[in-house]
């Protein structure tokens, strides 16, 4: 009989299998291979491992910390790891479990936990069970165990209390001045803890001892930021200058300490301060928002030309802040430049933009600008606040270039991403009105009314768009005279008033409202109201002067060649 090797088992040929039935004529189950029938044992999961493990990193995942607590219980139990019976203690802990807990101690201990570590463990137990005693025993042993996390320990057991009392009165009771090690470090954060859980005496008189014993600039920085947070203004700058006298090349108090000045007003001190020393991104954009704030133009271009001059890394992460600064400078093309390096990551990388298409349309460059915002609202698409304001904006630089069509587009898919944005509103009921599409310029400014209810601004746009128009000029009465209570010095509101009054034909009182609105801004809208009424009035000289005086102020206002158009055919 042949015979075949396969896989290193000799393969029997079945052509003789007739000759293995019985009498009966059924095929025999006994099979001549003794491999050709295999029982293996079946894996206990409760004792395998890598299953335990693996299930409770599962519910680690998941945030089921007690489904992970009790597949680490099982974990250790059968591993010879001590890192995992001190995550079964852990566990065992955080869900407040007693019982599995000291069993967890118990074999963490067996498997080599060192001292430190089990009395924190220990602690921490007793802590959640309120045993005070045993608890300050604990740590106490911890404290004295010699290992040099040994502080940093006792803060993670008392900051993970669920008892801040408890944990208070542990603090004080062992972070004592004489017990604290010879380091600043540990004082200022048990100083840091009190402060945490609500013991602020403690926390200061730590922080005092810590500043006379240490004297370092940290320790005089912590006790500064504690007379701060307490209201002793004076005593925290007082300590703050200390602190930066200490180390004056530490950027971190310094700009600290410049931030409080300005704070305070005084911005030629917080100025002077961070002239000097180490500068970095953030030393330069306080000195720029110091000289804003002080509204000083000759700091704010030393400053620029500084930064622009500084090493590539402060001058590349400080690509908007530059364009900023070209910006009030009033560096248009500098501006350009800088926006067009902040990076796509930056967090002003949406800004550096938006305000890129409204530089390009004050250099007389609207259709880059338009096709910057075109982009815009294709690559924020996903990102509904950005995609708003793309629009938004592209629709104002339409609105200025008295291209309502446009603008009215521009609002409407705006309000397609924010339905009744009331910003949004208001902007297409003056494109509307603009245009003089009355109705649904009304419709918008009703609607807005409707969503809020006590807008001055949208009630005085309804009020001048209906006596615009010459219709419904009871509610335009209406709705001028709530703005006007609200607003009484407000000058468009005035010329609302004044428009009205001229509609309703009274027209002295109509020339006397807008005669003190435009003597208050200069408005050209306003001053072309006055002349319109001062001509209708027969006053044609006056009118004449006025008109002189609007075009002087805005050589081709469109509403001034309109109405001289009309008065004089």
């Amino acid at each position: 009989m042949r015979h075949f090797v396969a896989g290193g088992l000799v393969v029997l040929s079945m052509a003789g299998c007739a000759s293995l039935q019985g009498r009966s004529g059924a095929v025999s189950t006994t099979s001549p291979q003794p491999l050709a029938r295999v029982d293996l044992p079946a894996p206990d999961p409760d004792h395998d491992l890598l299953t335990q493990l693996l299930a409770g990193e599962l519910a680690l995942s998941d945030s089921d910390l007690k489904r992970a607590s009790q597949a680490y219980g099982k974990a250790m139990v059968v591993s010879k790891d001590p890192d995992v019976a001190g995550k079964a203690t852990a566990l065992a802990i955080a869900t407040h479990n007693p019982v599995a807990a000291q069993n967890a101690i118990n074999r963490w201990q067996a498997l080599g936990a060192s001292p430190s570590q089990l009395a924190q463990a220990r602690a921490e137990l007793a802590i959640e069970q309120g045993q005070t005693d045993e608890a300050r025993q604990q740590l106490t042993i911890l404290l004295a165990s010699g290992d040099k996390d040994a502080w940093r320990m006792f803060g993670r057991v008392l900051i993970g209390s669920r008892d801040p009392a408890l944990a208070s009165h542990l603090l004080e009771t062992l972070a004592t001045p004489d017990k604290l090690p010879p380091d600043p470090k540990a004082w200022l954060a048990m100083s840091q803890l009190g402060e945490q859980l609500g013991r602020h005496v403690y926390a200061q008189q730590i922080a005092d001892e810590a500043m006379k014993r240490f004297g370092t600039a940290e320790t005089y920085a912590w006790a500064a930021q504690l007379k701060l947070d307490n209201g002793d203004k004076t005593g925290g700058l007082s300590l703050l200058r200390e602190a930066q006298g200490k180390d004056p090349t530490n950027i971190g108090l310094r700009l600290t300490y410049a931030s409080l000045l300005g704070q305070s007003g005084q911005y030629a001190q917080a100025t002077q301060l961070l002239e000097k020393g180490p500068q970095n991104a953030q030393t330069y954009a306080m000195r720029a928002a110091l000289a804003a704030n002080a509204k000083d133009d000759k700091a704010l271009a030393e400053v620029y030309k500084q930064l622009a001059q500084a090493p590539a890394d402060v001058r590349d992460s400080s690509a908007y802040l530059l364009g900023q600064l070209a910006e009030v400078l009033d560096r248009k093309e500098d501006a350009l430049k800088w926006y067009d390096q902040v990076p796509d990551d930056d967090d002003h990388a949406f800004d550096a933009d938006l305000r890129s298409a409204i530089l390009l349309q004050s250099l007389g460059r609207s259709a880059e600008a338009h096709q910057q915002l075109a982009e815009m609202q294709t690559d924020y698409l996903d990102q509904p606040a950005q995609l708003r304001r793309a629009y938004e904006v592209d629709a104002d630089l339409y609105m200025h270039e008295k291209r309502y069509p446009e603008a009215i587009n521009a609002y409407t898919h705006a309000l397609q991403v924010v339905p009744d944005d009331p910003d949004l509103l208001y902007g297409r009921g003056l494109a509307y009105a603009e245009m003089g599409k009355i109705d649904s310029a009304v419709g918008d400014f009703h609607r807005l009314l409707q969503i809020k209810p006590n807008d001055v601004d949208a009630s005085n746009a309804l009020g001048f768009t209906l006596a615009d128009a010459n219709r419904d000029l009871p509610e335009a009465e209406k709705l001028i005279s709530v703005a006007r209570a609200a607003k009484p010095d407000d000058p468009s509101i005035a010329d609302s008033w004044g428009w009205l009054q001229y509609r309703l034909g009274h027209l002295d009182q109509a020339a006397e409202v807008l005669r003190a609105a435009w003597q208050s801004g200069k408005d050209a809208d306003v001053g072309v109201h006055l002349g319109e009424v001062l001509w209708k009035a027969g006053q044609h000289d006056q009118a004449q002067r006025i008109f002189d005086e609007v075009r002087r102020i805005d050589p081709h206002n469109v509403n001034l060649q309109e109405t001289i158009k009309r008065l004089q055919p």
